[in-house]
């Protein structure tokens, strides 16, 4: 099955990423427009074993069709996606936000599963550019204080014990409680929160980044 697959662009001065309007964690980034559709396609099947664990067949793109250009900030610059589409002021149906969440989890398995072969092999990550220096604990640390950080921006407190599963639990119920329309369990005082769609495009996003980033630099 094919079609056109709508994508949006995030153009800053020195990098643009283009992402899957309807399929969160499908982001990547290039120096200039052509580069990152470049970049969007070449991860196609990486992202499609991804997805496959939420039972979600990704067709193949007939054809690109940019739905939106964004002015990037000095977060699209540094390497990463920082702007949200307008498609992402959606609200979200009940079908949806099962939909959504499943991506999202299966975002997370994939991070999680990197990190676990990683360390179940003892393998060594390269430096350099792809990720500097971090090893696989520190970059399983920087994801975990980074979804505090999100589930703050979603408008909900991290738990204080736990750890990343019991954060994760609390991402969910946050997640479900603002596609609802509901308070949040635990309250954070952010000023302006993020949509839930977006909320799902830059949490995927994050944890697959880096879930490649670990199957790259990994040494044999």
């Amino acid at each position: 099955m094919t079609g056109r697959l709508p994508v949006y662009l995030e153009i800053g001065a020195k990098r643009v990423f283009a992402g899957a309007v309807e399929w969160p964690g499908w982001c990547r980034g290039g120096r200039d427009e052509a580069a990152a559709l470049d970049a969007l396609l070449a991860y196609r099947d990486r992202y499609a074993a991804v997805v496959a664990r939420a039972g979600l067949p990704l067709p193949e793109p007939g054809a690109i069709s940019v739905t939106e250009r964004l002015p990037g900030t000095a977060t699209t610059d540094f390497g990463a996606p920082g702007v949200a589409p307008a498609a992402d002021d959606r609200p979200l149906s009940a079908e949806e936000l099962a939909r959504q969440t499943r991506l999202l989890v299966a975002c997370w398995d994939a991070f999680d599963d990197a990190v676990a072969r990683a360390r179940a092999a003892a393998r060594t990550l390269r430096t350099g550019p792809r990720g500097g220096g971090r090893d696989v604990e520190a970059i399983a640390a920087h994801v975990a204080d980074a979804e505090a950080v999100y589930l703050g921006k979603l408008g909900a407190r991290p738990p204080r014990s736990g750890g990343p599963s019991a954060q994760r639990e609390a991402i969910l119920a946050a997640l479900a409680a603002r596609a609802h329309g509901e308070p949040v369990a635990d309250p954070s005082k952010v000023q302006r929160p993020w949509s839930p769609r977006y909320f799902v495009r830059r949490a995927a996003w994050h944890a697959l980044d880096h879930a490649w980033e670990i199957e790259d630099r990994a040494e044999d």
